[in-house]
C-alpha cells in the first residue's frame, strides 16, 4: 500500500498560517511580531517538509515551534512588550472598545493560564491537546482554564461597571 503523497507546501501554508498567527496575536497582543513568528516557525516547518509532512498532525508541530518561538521571545523582551502593549492600546486605530478591553484583560492573566484561554477559545484545543502541548497534567490545564476564565470575567465585569 503506497503513503498518501503529503500535503503541498503552499497549500499547508495557505490553510493554516492565519489561524497560527491569530492565536498568537491573542497571546502576545502585537499583530507584526505574531506574523513574524507564525512565518518563522512555517520556515523551520519548510526546512523540514519532507519529515514534518509525514507526522499524524503537521499543524500541531508548527504551532508548537511557533508558541516556543513567542515564549523565547517574551522571555528576552518582556519589558519592551509590556511597554508596547500599553502604547498600543493608546495607538491602534479602529479597535472597538470591547476589543481593547478583551487584549488588556487577557495581558493581565498569568501566561499559563493566557495560553490555555487562547488556545482553547480561539485555537479550538481540547484539553488534552493543549496538555500535550504544555507538557502538563490535563487537570493543571482545566484549573488554568477555570481560573482564567474567572479572572477574566472579574477584569472584564470591572471594566463595564468602572471603566
Amino acid at each position: 500500500m503506497d503513503m498518501p503523497e503529503p500535503p503541498l507546501f503552499a497549500e499547508f501554508y495557505g490553510a493554516h498560517f492565519q489561524r497560527i498567527a491569530v492565536q498568537l496575536y491573542a497571546y502576545l497582543g502585537d499583530h507584526a511580531e505574531a506574523q513574524d513568528l507564525a512565518q518563522e516557525a512555517f520556515c523551520r516547518a519548510l526546512e523540514q517538509w519532507a519529515r514534518v509532512a509525514r507526522y499524524d498532525d503537521p499543524v500541531a508541530w508548527v504551532r508548537r515551534v511557533a508558541w516556543n518561538l513567542a515564549t523565547s521571545r517574551l522571555r528576552r523582551l518582556q519589558t519592551v512588550v509590556r511597554f508596547l502593549a500599553r502604547q498600543r492600546e493608546q495607538h491602534v486605530d479602529g479597535p472597538t472598545p470591547d476589543r481593547v478591553a478583551l487584549v488588556a484583560a487577557l495581558a493581565g492573566l498569568p501566561a499559563a493560564q493566557r495560553r490555555a484561554l487562547v488556545l482553547h477559545h480561539l485555537g479550538d484545543l481540547g484539553v488534552a491537546e493543549i496538555a500535550e502541548q504544555e507538557g502538563v497534567a490535563e487537570g493543571t490545564v482545566r484549573s488554568w482554564l477555570t481560573r482564567g476564565r474567572a479572572r477574566l470575567a472579574a477584569r472584564l465585569t470591572a471594566e463595564v461597571w468602572h471603566g
